[in-house]
């Protein structure tokens, strides 16, 4: 089913409503899908674990081939997530030590489910992409398993800082909110579950880096420096928590090296740095 969505951009004082699709953006939606190429997250791939040092705050670690990040696994007894948001400063991408030529890229986002509620995930987040010389940034949402779908008219560059918050109205309905501090400007998206196998449990919320796919295959990993969550904190209806006893995930890639590291340095922070 296709989502239906309704757009708004507010740059300062002004606001201004377009669809979501248009544009450079849209041009490479049409190439990806031209090309049988469109861009999609998947569900946590857990490929290890082990328990958390004693001097953290978080209860275990897990291996992934596609997150690093922090994951809480279910909401305060009697309740559900049904809001998540997250801070960082957009960093600049580059190839890996020993990386050859063409793209590299990967996903910082927030979200809700995708860890041990597999059905769905709803999230928003951007792309960072080195090519040769050439740095670029999408940004976008989406409502697992439909594809990922750009937004519009929310510019970015590396330093800015970005607010992610991602919010459901119903186990079907859901916002997304992007602010960039920076430049003072701010996108809202809604949307829909695309079926109704794909609605929301609650039972998780996400601050990732993840080596999304494009066509099917995971895109070449860029690294991207360090990337510091703050203000982190998820909601249910009656409270609103933060990392403590989250699951840190960790990367490895094919050959089981381990691609970053993760802490928490407090309740609200989430540091992800690539080794």
């Amino acid at each position: 089913m296709k989502i239906s969505a309704i757009f708004s951009i507010t740059l300062f004082a002004v606001s201004a409503f377009a669809a979501p699709h248009s544009n450079g953006g849209h041009a490479r939606r049409l190439e990806r899908r031209t090309a049988r190429e469109i861009r999609t997250t998947n569900p946590l791939k857990v490929i290890g674990s082990t328990d958390a040092l004693p001097d953290t705050n978080a209860t275990e670690v897990e291996y992934s081939s596609n997150w690093a990040g922090a994951v809480l696994t279910a909401p305060p007894a009697g309740e559900t997530f049904n809001s998540v948001s997250g801070q960082f400063v957009v960093p600049t991408p580059s190839v890996p030590q020993g990386g050859r030529g063409g793209k590299y890229s990967a996903a910082i986002w927030v979200g809700i489910d995708g860890d041990t509620y597999g059905n769905a995930i709803w999230q928003s987040g951007i792309d960072i992409s080195v090519s040769g010389s050439q740095i670029s940034f999408d940004v976008w949402y989406e409502w697992l398993p439909s594809p990922s779908y750009d937004i519009q008219g929310f510019s970015i560059s590396a330093g800015d800082i970005i607010i992610i918050t991602v919010s459901s109205s119903s186990k079907s309905e859901g916002s997304v909110t992007l602010e960039n501090i920076s430049t003072g400007q701010s996108v809202t998206q809604s949307a829909s579950a695309p079926n109704s196998n794909a609605v929301l449990g609650g039972q998780n919320v996400e601050w990732i880096i993840e080596d999304f796919d494009v066509g099917g295959s995971q895109v070449p990993f860029a690294d991207f420096g360090t990337v510091l969550f703050t203000n982190a904190v998820a909601s249910t209806s009656s409270q609103s928590v933060g990392t403590d006893d989250a699951v840190i995930i960790e990367m490895k890639d094919s050959n089981g090296n381990i691609l970053t590291n993760v802490s928490l340095p407090n309740s609200s922070e989430i540091k992800i740095v690539y080794k």
